[in-house]
Formats: structure tokens, C-alpha cells, sequence
């Protein structure tokens, strides 16, 4: 069924592996009934503007919403006190970017460096320092860097972007669902630190376990998160972000799509 709405569904390479490699996972992506993807590159080998170049002959325009990469080959270099450090981060993240041009992409999701312990003393003035480096790195290529709420990583806590963005009012956030539980603060409290600036999100569900699955399949209440979701301003779209072991054939990931679609419809 075709619905005429401005929110795109899509589906995360991520979401294909390891079943698929990256290539052939976008490639499957177009045929499940996704309006646009996410690609999540899984190895320094794929950052390279060698393997987008004739990637993107393949998908023919197809559009692909964002580039996501694994955050601990590079990302953490950004926020280390060594010059040197931060420019071989810098180095791949000129690859990566060079890809994102190539696919079409603006967009790109990150995390930042790991966490260890908490986070309660953070220095925003340095860490919005160097981020605003990466910021205005991306900047230069037409990508919008995107800070994603990852329990493990920069974003770790409501409050953190806000105290960002006050720093880097060019800063844009992503909204993973499946993160904001596994922080353990309450989803709203993300969608309220990031209203107006939410790029996309990223969407998974889970069964009466509390096991993740594919949103439909589950307990949570979709239709609540997304009238949230346009309360506090959200015009972009939605990605299914699960794991390869989190459903079973791949119609799996088609229904739940056109689930998504429908439910946009009815409130966007």
C-alpha cells in the first residue's frame, strides 16, 4: 500500500548483519518495501570512497538517509588531547565523508568516545571543542554530524545534548529507542533534551521478555512515541535498527515497515 506522507521508512544495514555484507544488505534493503536506509559501514574497509563509488551505482539513487560507522576504530580520536590523535581520526572521517558525498547521504550518526565511568563531571567547554571540530570538518562535505543517544558513549544521559547544543547550535540528534532503555531514563526525557533538533530516530521493540524484536512484534506503544514525536517538532524519519538474531526471515522486516509506514500516516 503506497501512503502519502513526508516521514520515510527505512531499514539499518545493521539490521542485515552479520547475514549480509554491507553491499548486499542495502541492495535487499530496497526490495522489503524500505523508502530509504541507513548505512552502516562495519570496517575501516568500507569507509573508503573505493567501496561507496560503485555501491552507489547499484542503489541508483536510492536514498540513503545516513552513514553510521563501528565509533571505536576512530571516533574516540576526537576527543583526545593529542593533536596527532585527532587527525588520524580526522583522516577517516575525511573517508567516511567522501562516501557519505558519493551515496548521496547527508547525514551521519555518532557516538563519540566510550564511557568508563559515568560521566557526572563532564567539561562541556571541551567537549563541545572538539566536537565542534568534527562539526565543522563535516560541514565542508554538506553532512550534518548527528549525536545519537548511546547509553555507552558521549550521550549517555538526558542533559547532555542540550548542554551541547547550547555550545554547537549547529548540533542534530538522533533518537534510538532501544538506547533510551538501556540507559534507563525514561524515553520522553530524551525527546524533551532534543526537541527541535531530532534528525531522525532509530526503532526497535520488545516482547513481554523484554527481548528486543521488530517494532510491531512487541509491547511497546508506537503510536505514543511518534504523537511524542511530533510534539516536539520531528520532521524527519524513521529507521528499524534491530539485530540479525532479533527476528527470522527477512518478510519480518517488510511487515514491520509497512507497519511504520501506516502508523506514519495516520499521525504525520
Amino acid at each position: 500500500m503506497w501512503y502519502n506522507t513526508a516521514m520515510q521508512t527505512g531499514i539499518s544495514t545493521a539490521s542485515l548483519f552479520p547475514r549480509l555484507a554491507t553491499e548486499d544488505a542495502l541492495i535487499k534493503i530496497m526490495s522489503l518495501g524500505a523508502e530509504c536506509a541507513e548505512v552502516f559501514f562495519s570496517t575501516f574497509y568500507e569507509y573508503r570512497p573505493e567501496f561507496s563509488k560503485p555501491l552507489a551505482a547499484r542503489i541508483n539513487n536510492f536514498p540513503v538517509n545516513s552513514v553510521h560507522v563501528i565509533s571505536v576504530n576512530f571516533e574516540s580520536n576526537f576527543f583526545n588531547p593529542s593533536r596527532r590523535v585527532r587527525g588520524d581520526g580526522m583522516y577517516w572521517l575525511d573517508q567516511l565523508l567522501r562516501s557519505a558525498q558519493l551515496l548521496g547521504c547527508k547525514n551521519y550518526t555518532f557516538h563519540g568516545f566510550h564511557r568508563l565511568h559515568g560521566g557526572a563531571g563532564d567539561d562541556f567547554n571541551v567537549l563541545a571543542a572538539r566536537l565542534g571540530e568534527v562539526l565543522a570538518f563535516a560541514s565542508r562535505y554538506g553532512v550534518s554530524v548527528n549525536l545519537e543517544n548511546v547509553a555507552w558513549s558521549l550521550y549517555n544521559r538526558p542533559g547532555v545534548f542540550s548542554r551541547l547544543k547550547e555550545r554547537l547550535p549547529a548540533l542534530r540528534g538522533v533518537f534510538d529507542i532501544k538506547q533510551a532503555r538501556r540507559s534507563h531514563y525514561p524515553w520522553q526525557a530524551y525527546l524533551k533534551d532534543m526537541a527541535g533538533a531530532i534528525e531522525y530516530v532509530h526503532l526497535s521493540d520488545v516482547d513481554e521478555n523484554g527481548r528486543m524484536c521488530l517494532p510491531g512484534r512487541g509491547v511497546f506503544n508506537f503510536g505514543e512515541l511518534y504523537k511524542a514525536l511530533k510534539d516536539a517538532g520531528f520532521a524527519g524519519n524513521a529507521l528499524i535498527e534491530v539485530y540479525g538474531d532479533d527476528y527470522g526471515d527477512t518478510d519480518e522486516l517488510a511487515r514491520s515497515v509497512e507497519y511504520l509506514k501506516e502508523l506514519a500516516y495516520k499521525i504525520f
